[in-house]
């Protein structure tokens, strides 16, 4: 199928000057953190993991709105991820929801699922969710370019399974009133190739050059996504 995809990793971008928020990342979702003097920001990896991780971007811009794509996890107890430096923004004993919605270090929001201890996987990372003008729409793009169908959900979720190697991790798309203003904080990478991309409906925003190594693009509702070729 023209234009299909794999993912390759997580990319999260901080405005902070040091590892503070790979260090955070790393404790929440069980990866560990590497970096160094000449890559403060650094990168948080999983060990026999393809694809799991994030990688820690540094700009300098400071986050401005909420974020358009956020990450749920599993957690024990909220405590655990304040104790990490996380702040509770809105505790699922009030919004009647299965989660409590919670702010990483530098204010971007999370999303914390509970489960019993001795249940957490050692990889905690549960999903990723889009927030969608029209999810049904995005989803079934995305779905064809990972050659998964979607799934629907209640509320008008729509859900990707099996995008990466994690078998817990979820693609989600939800339905939002508000339309997307600033750059993603948080963005994918996949291999693929741009030419195909465009043919189905992306647009590329940076080509690869001396700087990159890579096609910067956004997919029909504008969210951003690196390409890699294809190997």
């Amino acid at each position: 199928m023209s234009g299909q995809v794999r993912w390759q990793e997580l990319c999260l971008d901080t405005a902070g000057s040091g590892p503070e928020l790979g260090g955070f990342w790393a404790a929440v979702i069980g990866g560990e953190h590497k970096w160094s003097n000449e890559d403060p920001a650094g990168n948080v990896v999983v060990p026999d993991l393809e694809g799991g991780g994030i990688a820690m971007c540094a700009v300098s811009e400071a986050r401005s709105v909420k974020h358009r794509v956020h990450l749920d996890v599993y957690a024990a107890e909220t405590a655990d991820l304040e104790a990490l430096g996380a702040r509770v923004l809105l505790p699922a004993e009030e919004s009647g929801f299965g989660w409590t919605v919670m702010a990483d270090p530098e204010g971007g929001e999370f999303c914390a699922f509970l489960r019993a201890r001795d249940e957490l996987p050692a990889y905690r990372l549960h999903g990723v969710v889009v927030d969608c003008a029209d999810p049904e729409r995005i989803a079934r793009w995305w779905g064809e370019r990972f050659g998964v169908t979607p799934v629907h959900q209640e509320h008008d979720w729509w859900t990707l399974e099996g995008v990466t190697h994690d078998p817990v991790l979820t693609f989600d798309f939800v339905p939002v009133p508000e339309p997307k203003t600033v750059k993603n904080r948080i963005h994918w990478d996949v291999f693929g190739q741009r030419e195909d991309l465009e043919a189905v409906g992306a647009t590329l925003l940076r080509k690869r050059d001396d700087e990159i190594s890579w096609d910067v693009m956004a997919d029909p509702e504008g969210n951003e996504f690196c390409v890699c070729d294809l190997r």
